[in-house]
């Protein structure tokens, strides 16, 4: 029987998904952020959906025939991933009514428009006249003409019906506006709490936006539409690039359906005038749901001052030895640092770019951006320093998925400021995250600088976990020098002797790197490989770590997402274990580790196992060569690797299920790693 090498790529997001699920459902979460994961759950589905739902669609739709989806005709993953779909959603609708018997018990009611008391009429009304009614758009259907309904946007269908039987009945869409929170926290009356949905709120006032009909009654259901998201670069070749980008963002708006969740109690002929409406083709996907869509929502449910119902917050910790107080350069420039966010403060970087801004010694910064905060001090600091007579060379990622427009802005921002501004290579994202500046000192110029895995952005820097080095070290900032050399003037490759630079390098580097644990193994000595990702999809690097467990190589890997790589099979992977940890924060650092005889390397990446990280980015995974520092990133994998309360194991035996506890001593991993921080500090 032929063994089964890998899991469907997009079968695999679905199984990450269901971990997020998962801490929805678990009752050790405190209960606001239960509702918090079941968001992100939403969020994340939406997403796929919009993307890679939306790829193989393509493909199925594609005129090749023949055409396959990693070992699965595109039509059958397409019913598959409908399948699993409408099963997970059945399941995040138990965990919502689950969570909301539990949030009765708390005294904080859910009501709808149904069960407003006499006290609360005078403050809905009120709230929805000032707050909500400029905001709605209110379509009458007509029955000739299609509608096109914004891309991953809830709305309110509506019939309504007259006494007159001659009247004929009225579509309405009303969309639920995303500018205005969906939860309306009503005044609290000393004892409960209560909590409407903006849906419901708008359904309570129907009389004052229909007003100018005379109906006897009015149906109303949420329908959610989700679009392919693909941007499409084809056309006009006179446009710019930036033009394009522009161009492409406004017409995903009007991108096919790839999918319409609605209220399984929408009564047939008004599903079917939607469908009609709509357009929606034999390959899209119908999800019949709850009467409540875009849980996504739920990512930002307030938290109704009861703090007994949220996680514990962390308070930012310090980084040993590099104060905010003083001069950041001059410490960097005797010793490398590590930050690990959110465990330790962003505002290290902040500070970094600040003080550039303002040496005068300072001459030139040059930075990669690929997501941002709305409002970014990252941004604000690089137009201090232009503004200050520095030379400022900002790589901006336009393609950054459903950042486009943001970053746009903030493009738009940088260059009236006088900043140069590099649009990235043709046909490949600029992912790295990467920032180097050059200081005059005692008439040299000095480098300085950080990398990182993560984006520079204040907000996610506090639920994401990511690790920036701070270094002086002239071999490693000059080759970030010639990664930016790279992106200016790109038909010249550079050569590399520190960095590992996707397209060019990475692929072959890691394999060099795996095949020298194999021979080590071969010759009898130690060999291991400690991997951290957020995803594994490329199946050569996938069949070279076969190789190398076969090969007698011990693999340990933390893998947050996508895993298309099965552990445990005899023969093939029995030296490889997976896991996956979800918890308060999102794993999002990419470490990889080679035992390396005794002679260990670790690198700090940007880039994932996959292909597109491969191939069709520019990444950038850089060593680390101080010995504290790579003593804190180890001791910090071996935490996670040890986790008992929040790991799952990955695609082998028990799939998904929590690692089972080998002691009494519970190991949760965020936990810990704060707590082992805190301790390195106070030494």
């Amino acid at each position: 029987m032929k063994v089964k090498k890998y899991i469907n790529r997009e079968l695999s997001w679905l199984d990450f998904n269901a971990r997020v699920l998962q801490e929805a459902s678990n009752k050790k979460v405190p209960l606001i952020e239960r509702l918090r994961f079941l968001g992100i759950f939403s969020n994340n589905l939406d997403e796929f959906y919009k993307v890679r739902y939306a790829t193989i669609q393509r493909i199925a739709l594609s005129d090749k025939t023949g055409r396959r989806a990693l070992g699965i005709s595109a039509e059958e993953l397409l019913d598959q991933i409908t399948f699993k779909s409408i099963d997970i959603q059945k399941d995040s609708l138990k965990v919502l009514n689950s969570i909301l018997s539990e949030l009765k018990k708390e005294n904080i009611f859910f009501i709808n428009e149904n069960q407003v008391g006499d006290s609360q009429i005078n403050f809905l009304k009120e709230y929805f006249i000032q707050n909500v009614s400029p905001a709605l758009f209110t379509i009458i259907l007509s029955k000739s003409k299609r509608q096109d309904l914004k891309n991953n946007k809830a709305f309110l269908i509506s019939k309504l019906f007259f006494e007159n039987p001659n009247e004929e009945s009225i579509y309405s869409l009303i969309e639920i506006p995303e500018e205005i929170e969906r939860f309306v926290v009503l005044p609290f009356d000393g004892k409960t709490q209560y909590v409407m949905m903006l849906d419901d709120l708008i359904r309570f006032n129907f009389h004052l936006i229909f007003s100018m009909f005379n109906y006897s009654k009015i149906e109303s259901h949420m329908v959610k539409i989700t679009r392919d998201a693909e941007l499409d670069f084809g056309g006009d070749v006179s446009k710019s690039y930036v033009n394009k980008i522009i161009q492409s963002v406004k017409d995903r708006i009007k991108g096919d359906p790839v999918r319409m969740v609605y209220d399984k109690n929408i009564p047939k002929n008004t599903l079917d005038f939607l469908i009609e409406k709509l357009n929606i083709s034999t390959y899209d996907s119908l999800i019949p749901g709850g009467r409540y869509h875009r849980r996504r929502d739920y990512m930002n449910f307030p938290s109704i001052n009861r703090e007994d119902l949220l996680y514990e917050k962390f308070k930012p910790l310090e980084i040993k030895g590099l104060s905010l107080e003083e001069n950041i350069l001059e410490s960097i420039s005797k010793k490398d640092f590590l930050l690990y966010t959110p465990y330790i403060s962003f505002s290290y970087v902040i500070k970094f770019l600040r003080e550039s801004a303002l040496d005068p010694n300072v001459k030139s910064i040059k930075i990669t951006l690929y997501r941002l905060s709305k409002i970014s001090q990252v941004i604000s600091s690089l137009i201090n320093a232009s503004k200050n007579g520095k030379r400022v060379i900002v790589q901006i990622e336009l393609q950054a998925r459903f950042d486009e427009e943001n970053n746009i802005n903030f493009a738009e921002l940088l260059e009236s400021a006088g900043v140069e501004l590099i649009f990235g290579v043709p046909g490949l994202k600029v992912h790295s995250k990467i920032c180097v500046i050059e200081k005059s000192i005692n008439n040299k110029n000095i480098k300085f600088g950080f990398l990182s895995t993560g984006n520079f952005n204040e907000s996610t820097s506090k639920v994401y976990t990511d690790l920036t080095m701070f270094t002086s070290n002239q071999k490693i900032l000059k080759e970030v020098n010639k990664v930016f050399n790279f992106l200016k003037v790109n038909y010249k490759i550079k050569k590399y002797n520190h960095l590992i630079v996707s397209p060019h390098y990475t692929f072959r580097s890691f394999i060099k790197l795996i095949d020298n644990e194999i021979e080590n193994s071969h010759n009898g000595i130690k060999a291991e490989i400690n991997i951290k990702i957020n995803s594994i999809t490329n199946h050569k690097i996938i069949d070279k770590l076969y190789d190398a467990s076969n090969s007698g190589v011990k693999i340990n890997m933390i893998v947050r997402g996508v895993c298309c790589l099965i552990p445990g099979i005899k023969g093939l992977s029995e030296n490889i274990r997976v896991i996956s940890v979800i918890d308060k924060f999102l794993e999002h650092s990419r470490i990889y580790s080679f035992h390396n005889g005794g002679d260990q390397l670790i690198y700090l990446s940007s880039s994932d196992l996959m292909t597109r990280s491969l191939d069709n980015r520019v990444e950038v995974t850089f060593p680390v060569y101080d010995r504290d520092i790579k003593k804190q990133v180890m001791d910090t994998f071996e935490l996670s690797l040890k986790d008992n309360v929040k790991s799952r194991n990955v695609n082998g035996e028990n799939h998904n299920k929590f690692v089972s506890k080998s002691s009494q001593k519970s190991v949760r991993s965020q936990w810990k790693i704060y707590d082992y921080f805190k301790t390195y500090i106070n030494k």
